[in-house]
């Protein structure tokens, strides 16, 4: 069971601190699943181990991959938002009522039939 923490640990304390850009840091987050996609490799490869540890590390290293894909998913999405234009601080201009095709209050046609 040591083995686990301590790949669990290592894992854990290779993430990302947040800051850089959200290129970077995605960059970071796949390398991360790489290595989590290698250890998986190691583990089917890994004979000392019983079938029981196996699937219990196989499991870890499921929740590590869902979690690392979430928060690239999180992180995309946060680009996304951000590179959305703002179009609610952008103030409407109003078509000013000159007569023509917008009327004003000299300048209306009522129409009675």
């Amino acid at each position: 069971m040591s083995s686990i923490s301590g790949i669990l640990s290592s894992a854990v304390s290779s993430g990302d601190s947040g800051g850089g850009s959200v290129a970077s840091q995605v960059a970071a987050l796949n390398k991360q699943i790489q290595n989590v996609l290698t250890q998986v490799k190691e583990l089917a490869d890994n004979k000392e181990l019983t079938d029981e540890q196996k699937a219990e590390m196989q499991q870890m290293y499921q929740s590590q991959l869902t979690m690392l894909q979430a928060q690239i998913a999180q992180l995309e999405q946060k680009q996304a938002e951000q590179d959305q234009p703002k179009t609610d601080s952008t103030p409407v201009s109003e078509n000013k009522a000159d007569g023509i095709n917008r009327p004003t209050d000299t300048h209306k046609v009522d129409v009675y039939i």
